[in-house]
């Protein structure tokens, strides 16, 4: 994955070399950048490129978000959803001796000391989201790895770091980074995450190969990856 700054924008990109002539740039509906270029560009050539056509880039990455289902802006009171690993609970905010949070009976509980307000409450649960992330994607992240038996390559680091507009990404030599953000989401969709930046370290770029592996080691891939691009969490 590359990337080069727009402004205040950063804009991510996916390189796939190929025998053409000429450089491809692609903007897939899950606002995704996909460069096709020829198989002697260099990197700085293609960045070049990249923030040439940048206005354009970002023009369809806006017109395909507005395809694309929200959830609703959040304002942390009580009888919102709000997800955990895919399933839904009603917010319940309380006052009590101490800050606190924890699911119990269907709801997610938020206890405040002395008072609250909507942003204490969001600080609180960000807070909660990210130590079970923590927790929950190590284990997943060791499960995730053992597909992976037959190719020759060490476990990686496991970095959790909230993208504004990732769910992961990898630096192909010993590290994947999560955001924390998926712990809203169903584990099967988290797994997915994670055996697809892991195929990075068989096959770096997306091309046949890479999306061939993938399918081998999760064959259902693209059903967890749908429910992502729905934005349902």
């Amino acid at each position: 994955m590359h990337k080069v700054n727009y402004g205040t924008k950063d804009i991510f990109f996916e390189v796939e070399r190929s025998n053409r002539k000429t450089l491809a740039i692609e903007v897939h509906p899950d606002s995704s950048v996909h460069i096709i270029a020829p198989e002697q560009s260099s990197l700085t050539d293609i960045e070049r490129k990249v923030l040439k056509r940048a206005n354009w880039i970002t023009k369809q990455q806006l017109y395909f978000e507005q395809f694309l289902p929200r959830t609703p802006e959040r304002e942390y009171i009580s009888g919102e959803t709000h997800y955990y690993l895919g399933k839904s609970y009603v917010l319940k905010i309380k006052v009590g001796s101490i800050n606190e949070v924890k699911l119990k009976a269907g709801q997610l509980q938020v206890i405040c000391k002395t008072s609250y307000t909507p942003e204490k409450v969001k600080k609180l649960l960000a807070h909660w989201y990210y130590k079970h992330a923590e927790k929950k994607f190590h284990k997943l992240a060791k499960e995730a790895f053992l597909k992976f038996k037959e190719y020759d390559f060490k476990e990686p680091q496991l970095e959790i770091r909230r993208m504004a507009k990732r769910w992961g990404s990898c630096n192909t030599i010993d590290k994947i980074t999560i955001n924390p953000e998926l712990i809203k989401a169903p584990s099967k969709c988290v797994e997915y995450v994670m055996v697809h930046e892991m195929c990075h370290f068989v096959v770096p770029k997306h091309n046949k190969a890479f999306y061939q592996t993938l399918s081998l080691i999760m064959p259902n891939w693209r059903k967890w990856k749908d429910i992502l691009e729905r934005r349902m969490v």
